[in-house]
């Protein structure tokens, strides 16, 4: 099946992790040696923000320039609920979601998104 591309609304991209997500049962991020992809963050100074993606195609995407030699790596969407967002807040990282290939999307606090996420499954 193909996967429809992301798009340069961010809003839309943004709409389809949540069911994407929840259909699949996971998200999708880079790992290096150095553990996950990060960038600065375009509208909080002094932030991190650790990009994720509810297609393994869209992560794909990114494997190189700064994060070549990364790999895709599938998380639970439960650990990711239940430890990575609560874990992230703690960390004071935000989450990208669906970022295109521009490595231009929303940015959200992982509180946020973790109340999105509980609510899409309800």
């Amino acid at each position: 099946m193909q996967v429809e591309p992301l798009s340069d609304d961010f809003e839309e991209n943004c709409a389809r992790f949540l069911p994407e997500a929840a259909e699949q049962g996971c998200v999708w991020a880079l790992e290096g040696d150095e553990g996950f992809a990060l960038c600065e963050s375009e509208k909080y100074p002094q932030t991190e923000v650790m990009p994720f993606w509810s297609q393994r195609e869209f992560a794909e995407m990114h494997v190189d320039g700064d994060w070549e030699g990364y790999q895709v790596v599938a998380i639970d969407l439960e650990e990711f609920m239940d430890d990575w967002l609560t874990g992230m807040h703690d960390d004071v990282l935000l989450v990208g979601i669906n970022w295109n290939s521009e490595l231009e999307g929303i940015e959200l606090e992982p509180l946020d998104l973790l109340e999105q996420l509980e609510h899409e499954l309800q």
